[in-house]
């Protein structure tokens, strides 16, 4: 008899398996089986919580936009209205040590790739651009003329989906801490064009 409250828990499982999996290969060509033993499950339980592999690769992509999302959230709400706290708290969310483990930007990454030929997960990656975007002017506008705020949230977006990109292939990737203070430079330069 299956216990209560086991299938969040093999749920989940399953999403970290198939992210340390998609890690490893380095793309989605991953199998149910490849990602169940390392869940520790069978490939039919596998299947029974997600059905068909593009089903978990897209719980998959929506575990890792609502980490970050609700990651950027409590950085939001910290830094209150203070609009130079909000952007760097953003450029922290997203570049933080656990968003730049290995299997996590590889997965990234192969989402991204994926984006192309999967509508669903082009959607969700929209989603989460114009998110990225929203909540960095959500700071800007209030430390910058609203052309120039705009300009500036491309410029920081831009850079943060640069550094993953690097990271993923590991040219002259700058670990988390050094990538934080790149982003952080560029803010102060976009800050001081303005005051020019």
């Amino acid at each position: 008899m299956p216990r209560i409250g086991m299938e969040p828990m093999r749920r989940q499982a399953l999403i970290d398996a198939a992210i340390g999996a998609i890690g490893a290969r380095g793309s989605l060509d991953v199998t149910m089986q490849d990602i169940a033993g390392r869940a520790g499950v069978s490939p039919a339980l596998a299947h029974h919580y997600f059905g068909a592999k593009d089903d978990l690769l897209e719980a998959t992509l929506r575990h890792l936009l609502n980490e970050l999302a609700s990651e950027a959230r409590a950085a939001l709400n910290a830094a209150g209205g203070d609009g130079r706290a909000r952007v760097e708290a953003l450029i922290e969310v997203n570049l933080s040590g656990r968003q730049f483990e290995d299997a996590t930007v590889t997965a990234w990454m192969a989402f991204y790739g994926e984006a192309r030929h999967a509508p669903a997960i082009a959607r969700m990656l929209s989603i989460y651009a114009r998110r990225l975007r929203s909540n960095l002017l959500s700071g800007l506008s209030r430390l910058l003329p609203r052309r120039r705020a705009e300009d500036a949230a491309d410029v920081l977006a831009a850079l943060i989906d640069g550094l993953y990109l690097r990271r993923a292939i590991h040219a002259g990737a700058p670990v988390h801490g050094a990538a934080i203070a790149l982003a952080r430079r560029t803010f102060d330069a976009l800050l001081c064009r303005d005051a020019a």
